[in-house]
């Protein structure tokens, strides 16, 4: 948990800046290599990383070939290694170096790892390619042949072996690093996967890798998918520039890469020598292995190689900078991309998900036909169109689909005309049902005082209408022998934003209930520009998104318009679903979310935006704390009961899914008081 005085540095929150380095090298000039190796060492420190990788045989240069075998070399490696050691006293980030060793009368590919004066241990390399160009078993041992588990080097006799796990501690909590090289991660079953269920979190890999056509690509995929099997950051070196040309090329590519997901990647062929940073969350690693319980079974079944590895202490500082901003790139929309590519293929699968579901549904159910209320604002659009789609892909005409408007005290002009243009254009079965006189009878009945004519819009007031309009749905679905489908979203349900049993909480079936407002409103302007309902329904959309989000439910002003606003009520949804999004999803401390959500929404001006978005908002700190502790406060102690009894709907992404069926059971009597005391430390 972040205290006052550390929150804006990004290791009071679970993060740790790795680094990269590519060099420019030498070929069997370890003097030179070690400058090299020593400036960006302390170039990766003062930028605030605790942890940074270098080359394979990085001092020597890889392409030696049989000059390996020459002493002079040999010995003006181990004298370039004891130049990094001494150069880094002081320096608070441990240095990860390639260079070949001699062992037992062996000559070994090996990364030695050192820190503020100190070598921690080396690590030999274990697959040894002898394929291809490849010729390394022509000069080197691989590590299963060696006998020694320790060596004396640089004065210090330290840890040698494969199977050796580095870790930070106290100082940096979840800070557990592993050395592979190379080849090592090109096998079926890589060192780095044993040591990730030993309890890795940073696996780091001293790798050469010349370039050919193609590889750059499927060297990436490799690092990311062993990053993703094995939950944990990737950290992957390449050599560039100064290698030997005699046979082969070098790109420099280096990747920084987190349970499936590319962090950083350095600029290929250039020829200078590159930095490459990136923030990890070593926080939401520890907690997707946790909340993965088949990982925990993994460790268990390999027990004996687990048991193999040995622990090294590492006596790491974190930086202690009162202000260390995160340089990750954070969505401000986590459920929505904005890369346009990546929003278009997530909105058709979205649609593809809820149209599947609702098709099963039908077709188990032997229902033909829907009902549905249509308000004209969002959910109920979307919720529509969904219906549409699975009409047609069912073959079923598109008057099956009972589409029903209900005005009531408070339905303005715009949003009606938006419902029945709605329903036109779609080819509905179109019904518009005045519910006013039912809810005058129902207020009469319970002797409310807006019966009498008093201008009471209570609580009671507004629930008399939602429930009015669920009541005639249901009836409606009776009397046709039809589905009611529901069109609550997931925004709605997390801050209990709905009316509970005869509501629009209720429905036969819910296709909107695990995707997120925000998304919503990307999925209603997406069908608009894909224009397959007419050109007349894409204005209709459009302007449904260009509407105020409103329950309208209390009467409006003298010129008609609502005066509700959801979201000055609940908060704004697009910061409300990103607190829901980390809540949820990875169960993150408030104040390490008030921390993603400062260094995302923060300024306007930064980060990219999804195509689409009208006004780009910025929140101060003070307004997220406010907005997210009506967040943690409607869904941690006054919601849950609302969650615990919905209707079955399809889940949609990964970002989680409300029901009780699925990713979420809490009790409904829970108190916030933790999460409240936990916002309550982060700075006004």
């Amino acid at each position: 948990m972040a205290s006052s005085d550390s929150f804006f540095n990004l290791y009071a929150h679970g993060f740790a800046r790795v680094a990269v380095a590519v060099p420019v090298c030498r070929v069997a000039d370890p003097a030179f290599n070690a400058q090299q190796t020593i400036a960006l060492h302390h170039q990766a420190a003062a930028q605030g990383a605790v942890l940074v990788a270098f080359p394979e045989l990085g001092l020597s240069a890889y392409t030696c070939d049989d000059l390996f075998h020459q002493r002079a070399l040999l010995d003006a490696c181990e004298a370039a290694l004891a130049q990094v050691v001494a150069a880094s006293v002081g320096v608070q980030a441990v240095a990860v170096v390639g260079l070949p060793l001699r062992v037992d009368h062996a000559l070994f590919n090996a990364a030695a790892v050192v820190l503020d004066g100190r070598l921690l241990g080396v690590v030999p390399k274990t697959f040894l390619p002898n394929y291809g160009e490849f010729y390394e078993a022509r000069q080197f041992a691989p590590a299963t042949q060696a006998i020694s588990t320790e060596v004396l080097l640089c004065g210090q006799t330290v840890p040698f072996g494969a199977q050796m796990l580095f870790d930070a501690g106290a100082a940096l909590p979840g800070l557990k690093f592993h050395v592979e090289i190379c080849e090592d991660v090109w096998v079926p079953i890589p060192p780095s996967s044993f040591a990730a269920l030993a309890g890795a979190t940073v696996l780091v890999n001293l790798s050469a890798s010349n370039v050919t056509i193609g590889k750059a690509d499927y060297r990436q995929a490799l690092v990311a998918q062993q990053s993703a099997r094995c939950i944990a950051a990737y950290l992957y070196s390449s050599a560039g520039y100064g290698e030997s040309s005699t046979d082969l090329a070098w790109d420099g590519h280096a990747l920084v890469c987190e349970n499936g997901t590319l962090l950083a990647e350095s600029e290929r062929f250039r020829m200078d020598a590159q930095l490459l940073t990136a923030d990890i969350d070593l926080e939401r690693l520890s907690r997707e292995r946790m909340r993965q319980t088949s990982y925990a079974a993994s460790a268990a079944r390999h027990r004996a190689e687990v048991a193999q590895f040995r622990t090294v202490r590492v006596a790491l500082k974190r930086p202690d900078d009162a202000v260390l901003p995160l340089k990750r790139w954070v969505d401000r929309f986590p459920y929505v991309p904005s890369d346009p590519r990546s929003l278009d293929a997530r909105c058709e699968e979205v649609y593809h998900i809820q149209v599947q579901a609702l098709a099963k549904r039908l077709q188990s159910s032997g229902v033909q036909q829907l009902v549905i209320g249509v308000s004209g604002g969002l959910d109920s659009t979307h919720a529509l169109l969904v219906c549409a789609k699975t009409m047609d892909r069912l073959g079923l005409p598109r008057t099956n689909i009972r589409a029903c408007t209900m005005p009531g005290y408070a339905t303005s002009g715009r949003t009606l005309d938006q419902a029945l243009r709605l329903m036109d254009s779609l080819g509905c079965a179109a019904q518009t049902i005045d519910i006013r006189p039912s809810c005058q009878q129902m207020l009469d009945d319970i002797d409310h005082p807006f019966a009498d004519g008093q201008p009471q819009y209570d609580i009671t007031f507004e629930n008399v209408q939602a429930g009015e309009r669920t009541s005639h749905l249901f009836r409606l679905a009776n009397h046709h022998h039809a589905m009611v489908v529901g069109t609550g979203d997931l925004s709605e349900l997390a801050l209990g934003w709905c009316t509970y049993g005869v509501g629009d909480h209720m429905s036969h079936y819910n296709v909107n209930a695990s995707v997120p407002k925000t998304l919503i409103k990307h999925l209603v302007r997406w069908v608009a520009g894909k224009g397959e309902f007419g050109p007349d329904c894409s204005q209709t959309l459009l302007d449904v998104v260009e509407t105020e989000i409103s329950p309208e439910l209390v009467p409006g002003n003298a010129d008609g318009q609502p005066q509700q606003s959801s979201e000055s009520s609940v908060g704004p949804y697009e910061l409300q679903d990103f607190h829901l999004y980390y809540t949820l999803r990875f169960g993150f401390a408030p104040s390490k979310v008030a921390f993603l959500a400062l260094h995302t929404w923060g300024d306007a001006q930064t980060g990219r935006w999804p195509e689409g978005i009208g006004a780009h908002n910025a929140y101060p700190l003070p307004e997220i704390k406010r907005h997210l502790r009506t967040f943690l406060w409607r869904f941690f102690k006054t919601s849950q009961f609302k969650r615990s009894c919905v209707p079955n709907a399809p889940k949609v992404g990964s970002g989680g899914s409300l029901s009780p069926r699925g990713d979420w059971r809490a009790p409904s009597d829970a108190e916030a008081t933790v999460w409240l005391g936990d916002l309550d430390r982060v700075p006004d």
